[in-house]
């Protein structure tokens, strides 16, 4: 059974090198974890226009239809981080799409690949995006609930590194890959800690409620 791509037939990724291939379908999968509509409509734009290649079957994301969509609901995304209520409701119905959304881009990058690398992909991606995904939930309830207005910030934040990790991850993906290396390890290290730190707050909430 081969892990290499099966071979080229055409306009396939069989012909890309693995950190082109890797880079994408885990950097996608990652960053649709933390923004799901600004990921798809950055790498669309970039196939659509020219500007990048897209590996697999990843090149429909530059389909017009596609693009409207993600255009559509990442203005609808971006009022809705604005709002704390809205943004913690909007996240939890999230955790039922951004995660399997990301394992659907990561395994679509491997799509000229043999079924054991695509089910690899689906695998590695989905968990990459649950991590994401997780980790950005969990600090903006910790953010709304401690520093009022900071949720702006840091979605306005999350928005700019959302587009900038896509455009780096399509022009320079070793070194994308290696950002990513670190933000999985800055996550592992760092969850254990805002999740205490939600708790914290929760119990002094409640425990003010109470008085």
């Amino acid at each position: 059974m081969s892990l290499a791509p099966r071979p080229a037939t055409g306009d396939d990724s069989a012909g890309m090198d693995w950190s082109t291939v890797v880079a994408t379908g885990l950097g996608s999968a990652w960053l649709s974890g933390i923004n799901l509509y600004a990921t798809v409509l950055t790498l669309g734009l970039l196939q659509r226009f020219g500007l990048a290649r897209l590996p697999g079957d990843l090149g429909y994301l530059s389909e017009g239809w596609v693009i409207g969509l993600a255009v559509l609901l990442y203005l609808i995304e971006f009022v809705a981080d604005k709002v704390p209520a809205v943004d913690t409701v909007w996240d939890a119905v999230h955790t039922f799409i951004r995660v399997p959304a990301g394992a659907v881009l990561a395994t679509s990058a491997f799509a000229d690949f043999d079924t054991p690398v695509r089910i690899a992909a689906l695998l590695v991606g989905g968990g990459l995006a649950l991590g994401a995904h997780g980790s950005k939930a969990a600090t903006r309830v910790a953010v709304n609930t401690t520093a009022p207005g900071g949720g702006i910030v840091l979605s306005l934040a999350e928005d700019a590194a959302t587009f900038g990790s896509a455009l780096l991850m399509s022009f320079f993906p070793v070194v994308f890959l290696g950002l990513l290396l670190f933000a999985v390890l800055a996550t592992a290290w760092l969850a254990p800690k805002v999740l205490r730190a939600v708790r914290s707050v929760s119990a002094t909430s409640a425990r003010l409620r109470k008085r």
